[in-house]
């Protein structure tokens, strides 16, 4: 069945192409992070992290490390939740002051993402919308490499040390866009799930929600080959579609977050759990870093547009605020409702993947038993009870659509692509659930 999913295609593309960083997964190995800086020939970095993360034991493991190994580093904490241009020019300018000779990213996605679009400006200066694709700019790609880059996750969501694309507010159109290009690809993961013990079930709940979604649209996606050759290779995105290699990543990491995700969310002190969690996030990374993501994500944009007078416990930021795996999710029953005829085959075995409730189930109900195990677990991690619980109403539903329309290179990569109409009453089938 797998391979009928990935038949050649006249005018599609022939191949697809892998890229992660080296990894290195297990508790307590953060304090190897100076060793394998020096490994990477650093010997004066930049530390991105956040000012919450400074203050912490994890941050204190970091820096001892370095200093062991005779590394010197400057610190930029001034990392906005989810980064606006503003954070990365400012983080640019940091970069081109320093000197610096490699990257430390600890911290979570926003951390990551800023590391890797600041190094593109401070390498390689041009007008921010350069780099992006329509409709924020002509999609011009990085010139060349960046500087090494190790990047040190401290959530269980959002892949960004395994991954070539960085997200970023762009606040002449007040929302998220990606950059994407195989030179953002961090050198090397360190990733250690001990980071996540002290996290809040709240914040656990909506990583957790970010690596099932992950893994559920790139293992949905189309297939590389009904996306059209590039004539050349070194042009192609990582975003690429789905393929034999992802999916094998996206099964494992939706057989975790079936398995541990309401454990992990429950039970601080789980820490199979919540390991668990971290394992299948950098997988989710890996998967959705060579196919790319499609209408989940596409339509989590629009809700973060717009949102207004929101906040979300667990988290500092002042309103308004809907944490990405939250902003992702609250659609994502609805959306596999719509998506479910586009690849039933693939829909069912992602259900099964997360131990849902196939037992008679046939292609007519692909959509419907993937919604039903999406609302179960939303349920069971007291996610909110879709747009109607984070402030929309039916008087939103258009404004939606227009704004999250414009994400069409993920739009494309569903196995049905959704238009305007389309996404009006998918947002109208997610203001609740139950």
């Amino acid at each position: 069945m797998g391979c009928q999913y990935f038949e050649p295609e006249r005018g599609g593309a022939e191949s697809y192409t892998v890229a992660m960083p080296k990894f290195t997964f297990g508790r307590g190995c953060l304090k190897e992070v100076g060793e394998r800086a020096a490994g990477l020939g650093m010997k004066r970095v930049a530390l991105f992290t956040d000012s919450y993360l400074q203050s912490t034991e994890y941050f204190a493991t970091a820096s001892d490390s370095l200093q062991s190994s005779g590394i010197a580093f400057d610190v930029f904490s001034d990392i906005r939740i989810e980064p606006d241009d503003d954070t990365i020019c400012q983080a640019a300018k940091f970069l081109k002051q320093g000197r610096f000779d490699g990257v430390i990213s600890l911290g979570g996605g926003s951390v990551m993402d800023t590391a890797k679009a600041s190094m593109v400006y401070a390498l390689y200066p041009a007008e921010f919308s350069t780099y992006f694709g329509p409709p924020v700019g002509p999609g011009t790609a990085v010139p060349g490499p960046l500087l090494p880059h190790l990047a040190c996750p401290t959530t269980s969501g959002t892949g960004s040390e395994c991954t070539s694309v960085s997200v970023i507010r762009i606040s002449r159109f007040n929302t998220k866009f990606v950059m994407g290009s195989p030179h953002l690809l961090p050198d090397e993961a360190l990733v250690d799930p001990a980071v996540c013990d002290t996290l809040p079930a709240k914040v656990v709940a909506s990583t957790g929600f970010d690596l099932l979604c992950h893994a559920l649209e790139c293992y949905t996606a189309k297939a590389y080959t009904k996306w059209e050759k590039v004539d050349n290779p070194l042009a192609r995105t990582m975003l690429q579609g789905a393929n034999p290699w992802s999916d094998m990543a996206a099964r494992k990491a939706l057989e975790i977050a079936g398995e541990y995700l309401v454990r992990g969310v429950a039970d601080q002190t789980d820490h199979q759990a919540r390991d668990a969690l971290m394992w299948g996030a950098s997988l989710a990374g890996m998967a959705f870093g060579n196919s790319g993501t499609h209408l989940a994500h596409a339509m989590s944009y629009g809700i973060t547009h717009l949102m207004d007078n929101i906040t979300t416990e667990g988290y500092t930021m002042e309103s308004p605020f809907i944490p990405h795996g939250i902003s992702v999710v609250i659609s994502a029953p609805a959306i596999f409702r719509y998506l479910g005829e586009g690849a039933p085959e693939r829909h069912l075995q992602a259900a099964g993947f997360l131990a849902a409730d196939c037992l008679d189930a046939g292609s007519e109900d692909a959509g419907e038993v993937v919604a039903t195990r999406l609302i179960e677990l939303m349920q069971n991690t007291q996610m909110p009870n879709g747009l109607n619980a984070v402030g929309f109403g039916s008087d939103d539903i258009q404004a939606l659509a227009r704004s999250s329309i414009r994400q069409t290179r993920a739009i494309h990569n569903a196995p049905k692509v959704a238009n305007l109409t389309d996404m009006e009453s998918i947002y109208a089938g997610a203001l609740s659930y139950w």
